[in-house]
């Protein structure tokens, strides 16, 4: 059925383009993939647990393959992802768990994490400057990112990466390191969904961001060492204030 197939293709491209653009974000600054896509799902209307759930199985493959990129263009510190990506795993377990506890009633106030996370990245790309130093505070960073990952449906990037960098680590070694990291996490935190809430969970909208995503996943690491992050942080920064700020009065209208 030709009309069908078109009908399917139109209502599956915007997801399509959305995840094309924030894997190219994400793959380039280390963040940003899982904040754009819970906030467009949870904006029209899905449910937190079920955004997140589905969120995080796309991000198994896209972070897979991103990971893949960075490891080519030598972007890991291999000693740095020992330490974030244990405590991270345990917190996105914790995470994935509450929030399949608080189901609705998250909403707001992940609409609200998500405003405060936008206006923290527009604060960084506005600022930005760097002096190389050794991070001193990891594993804490690990932990909370992977909580307010699985709790938020995004937010793995934006802590562990911003904090990093704040605390003066390379930026193409955060970068490719948070990313290649995120896989582990993306994985354990879909499975703690499954678990907890069945394969109902994932939304058909995950499909145009898989595709959307996997497309630009490869482009990651070469990204990295060309475009400007001060650019992009703002860029990010904005979207996300105006689509969660948008979300939360929707949600209290």
């Amino acid at each position: 059925m030709p009309e069908l197939d078109t009908a399917t293709l139109t209502a599956l491209l915007p997801f399509i383009l959305v995840g094309f653009a924030a894997q190219l974000v994400d793959g380039a600054l280390g963040m940003a993939f899982g904040v754009i896509s819970s906030t467009l799902l949870i904006t029209i209307g899905v449910n937190p647990a079920a955004a997140s759930a589905s969120v995080h199985a796309v991000e198994v493959f896209t972070t897979g393959a991103s990971g893949i990129s960075h490891t080519l263009h030598k972007n890991v510190n291999w000693k740095l992802f020992r330490r974030i990506v244990i405590p991270g795993v345990i917190g996105g377990v914790l995470g994935a768990y509450v929030l399949t506890l608080a189901m609705d009633r998250a909403r707001p106030f992940v609409l609200a994490y998500l405003v405060c996370i936008g206006l923290y990245l527009l604060w960084r790309g506005l600022r930005y400057g760097h002096k190389e130093r050794r991070p001193r505070i990891v594993e804490p960073l690990g932990f909370i990112g992977g909580f307010l990952d699985a709790a938020g449906g995004g937010g793995w990037g934006p802590v562990v990466t911003s904090n990093l960098l704040v605390q003066g680590a390379h930026p193409r070694k955060v970068i490719g390191t948070v990313n290649t990291a995120e896989f582990f996490l993306s994985v354990t935190i879909s499975a703690t969904f499954i678990a907890t809430l069945g394969f109902e969970a994932f939304t058909v909208a995950m499909a145009g961001l898989l595709i959307g995503g996997i497309a630009a996943a490869p482009l990651g690491g070469l990204m990295a060492k060309r475009i400007p992050a001060r650019i992009l942080l703002v860029l990010v920064g904005v979207v996300l204030v105006l689509t969660s700020g948008y979300g939360i009065w929707r949600a209290l209208a």
